[in-house]
């Protein structure tokens, strides 16, 4: 039996037409001798009735005061309607469908309400739909306690449900269907002739997904790289034959693969007189800060943090006594690429590119495969197209 798993998001779910369309891309794997496990998100987005968001808006989210327990039952609400709309879809082409909530499908979770961790999978449910010749259509972003209670699997979480059911059943390959071409070389909103990059390697859409491009949950790519699953991303709407995440890249020669950003960004420095005796570090972790872009000098300390934390980072730092700058409105640009690797004189060319073009760096850090910029919010669209241009994406 070749098993595939296809999962589509809230838009792709949207309206009617979008479903048929959907159910086009299910019969055309079948047609192609595959079993396909369907994988639904809420339909639509926020405004839409059953959305994430609008559900979450019914219990006043910013000042909820039911359990987070209880926030997941209602968020597992949304999937359920989607699945089973979708499943009516498929019915009323001739196709015996059922559906399973993430509990019913055997994913088991902690009880981590609202992030919970997957535990195992037990996809005896799911072999047997599918072997008595039915469509298994599972709701995305859920699972179960084992003791029964629903959990939701983090924002995004029906990509990580379609990865780890991937995982699972040892399915061919994964596909999330959304309403881009594919992964672009950078944000088409940003950069007018980006790219769709055929192929791209598990790690470099790490980075992507991880430093601010929504286009997977990084989560469901760490699954897919575990099985060694193919992944791809495709549009509902397109033919496009769309990006496949493997454990290789496309290109050899090519040296950059993309590049994203992160906005929202503070820069922290810290100056010390003399010695150091504050474990700044630990004592920010303890209050759930988290920081990166980290460089430490033997008389100050320099890092990022998220622009929203900078309040409480600033009344850690008073109170002990430290002496600091805040440079705010920041953005971290990341240029991807395992081509980078050995290559010298990368770095020097981004900076070149950026400061012969008066793009002040305020801060830089650097991998195997990426290489971050910290620079001011106003300069990102420039240094963007700038960079893309410059390694010719």
């Amino acid at each position: 039996m070749k098993i595939i798993v296809q999962k589509f998001g809230g838009t792709s779910v949207a309206t009617q037409q979008r479903r048929e369309m959907v159910a086009d891309r299910i019969i055309e794997a079948i047609d192609r001798g595959y079993k396909p496990v369907v994988v639904v998100s809420a339909i639509g987005r926020k405004g839409d009735p059953y959305a994430t968001d609008t559900l979450l808006s019914l219990i006043n989210n910013d000042n909820c005061s039911v359990s987070k327990r209880e926030v997941d039952l209602l968020l597992c609400c949304g999937e359920i309607i989607s699945a089973v709309v979708m499943a009516e879809t498929l019915e009323k082409r001739g196709f015996k469908v059922r559906v399973l909530t993430g509990g019913q499908a055997g994913i088991i979770t902690n009880d981590e309400f609202g992030n919970a961790e997957v535990l195992k999978v037990d996809t005896k449910r799911i072999m047997e739909v599918l072997y008595a010749g039915f469509i298994p259509i599972v709701t995305g972003f859920q699972g179960i306690t084992q003791d029964g209670d629903f959990t939701t699997l983090g924002r995004g979480g029906s990509d990580v449900t379609g990865a780890i059911l991937g995982e699972a059943l040892k399915a061919e390959f994964i596909e999330i269907y959304t309403d881009v071409d594919g992964i672009m070389t950078a944000d088409p909103r940003i950069v007018p002739d980006a790219k769709v990059i055929n192929r791209i390697s598990y790690s470099e859409v790490f980075q992507f997904a991880d430093q601010g491009a929504k286009v997977i949950h990084p989560k469901a790519v760490e699954y897919a790289m575990r099985g060694n699953i193919p992944l791809y991303i495709k549009n509902t709407l397109s033919s496009a034959p769309g990006t496949i995440i493997t454990s290789s890249r496309e290109i050899k020669n090519k040296i950059i693969t993309g590049i994203t950003h992160m906005a929202y960004r503070s820069q922290i420095s810290i100056f010390y007189d003399g010695e150091d005796n504050n474990d700044i570090f630990d004592i920010l972790a303890q209050n759930k800060i988290s920081i990166d872009l980290i460089n430490v000098f033997p008389n100050y300390k320099v890092f990022t943090i998220d622009s929203k934390d900078v309040p409480k980072v600033e009344e850690i730092l008073k109170s002990l006594n430290l002496r600091f700058n805040i440079i705010n409105n920041c953005s971290k640009i990341a240029v991807i690429g395992n081509g980078m690797k050995g290559v010298p004189g990368v770095m020097a060319k981004i900076l070149k590119t950026l400061n012969e073009n008066g793009i002040k760096v305020l801060q830089t850090a650097d991998s195997h495969s990426t290489i971050w910029c910290l620079v001011k919010e106003e300069d990102t669209i420039k240094a963007i197209n700038l960079l893309h241009k410059a390694f010719e994406l």
